[in-house]
């Protein structure tokens, strides 16, 4: 077991550096930061120490050197770096210092700021809206495969593919964008919600106000594609798990319908929908991107597009990086629990 947690950690490490080669050198081939960081100044003096506080005097190959320093957990930094970056973490040693530290994501090209306190201040929106989605789609998912396997060939079934494929089919911009128009611009006055909106608003006399009526359109809208892909699976294995023989005994032993199915029946046919599950909310982590921007709901996803409006390339690097973080832990714990549940992964 020890052999194949190792393997699959690994194995996620080789798919975070490829993630951090492919994201430095895609952005740092665009304009010069330096003239960035400016703006409209330009002081030929403060445009040389400029680029040289972002290594652009060096060779590209240094640049992504002093780059993966950074953002590593373990780097080597003098005390002037330490003290001129703001490192937090244990450093040992005289002028140039070996440290186990938090990772450093540089500042903003714009507002100066750390980007690393730009995208936490982000992140509870969307993991909030990422939890959201994911407790509609299990939920929802999950009733409407065990309503299609149960009522087999009937209008019940036929209705729960149909909003299944509708579902799987429609693009989440797409999506967002009827509902948004729909629940909140023409029935708003009998829905109450709003087309944008974010987890707290701030009012002139009543001050920050949480407002959850702003979560609902985008986790409805985030939630629609993995609640059908998971009522499909749960449909599926819940219809091969009721031809098996314990369940015709379980009937035979004179067992509620209702007891056989979710109690015997639902608990076997589960293990491709948490596989699902877990993917899935890895995926929507990645996937809010569009969602965020369309309902004007505060998360990573409308921070990086911001970002890309202003060519702020730190903040689309750390939103990226983070991001693949999130995606690359929680499909190698989908692995592991993958490996505790079914002894023969670990042998494969």
């Amino acid at each position: 077991m020890i052999r194949y947690i190792l393997r699959k950690s690994f194995y996620g490490l080789l798919v975070l550096l490829g993630v951090v080669v492919t994201v430095f050198f895609l952005f740092q081939g665009f304009g010069d930061p330096s003239r960035l960081v400016m703006g409209q100044r330009a002081d030929a003096a403060t445009q040389e120490n400029i680029r040289k506080e972002l290594y652009l005097d060096q060779p590209r190959w240094k640049q992504f050197i002093f780059y993966l320093d950074d953002i590593s957990p373990v780097g080597i930094h003098s005390r002037e770096e330490i003290k001129q970056k703001g490192l937090r973490g244990i450093f040992i040693g005289g002028e140039t210092k070996l440290g186990l530290k938090w990772p450093y994501l540089r500042r903003s090209y714009q507002t100066k700021r750390e980007v690393g306190a730009v995208l936490m201040e982000a992140l509870p929106g969307t993991l909030l809206l990422a939890l959201a989605a994911m407790a509609l789609a299990t939920i929802g998912g999950i009733s409407l495969g065990v309503l299609a396997a149960i009522k087999k060939g009937t209008v019940w079934d036929t209705s729960s593919i149909f909003v299944s494929v509708l579902g799987i089919s429609a693009p989440s911009f797409f999506m967002g964008i009827v509902i948004a128009y729909l629940f909140g611009f023409v029935l708003s006055h009998y829905t109450g919600l709003h087309m944008t909106g974010s987890l707290f608003d701030t009012d002139p006399f009543a001050g920050r106000q949480l407002q959850l009526r702003n979560l609902v359109l985008p986790a409805l809208t985030l939630g629609i594609r993995p609640m059908a892909i998971i009522a499909q699976l749960t449909r599926g294995s819940l219809l091969d798990v009721l031809d098996q023989d314990y369940i015709r005994t379980a009937y035979a032993k004179g067992l509620k319908p209702r007891v056989v199915v979710w109690k015997h029946a639902l608990r076997n046919a589960l293990n491709p929908v948490i596989t699902a599950i877990t993917g899935w909310f890895a995926e929507l982590l990645a996937g809010a991107f569009f969602v965020e921007t369309i309902f004007g709901w505060k998360g990573i996803g409308k921070v990086t597009v911001d970002a890309l409006e202003k060519l702020d390339f730190p903040v689309v690097m750390g939103s990226v990086l983070i991001t693949s973080c999130f995606f690359i832990g929680v499909s190698v714990l989908s692995d592991l629990l993958y490996g505790v549940v079914d002894p023969r992964v670990r042998m494969s």
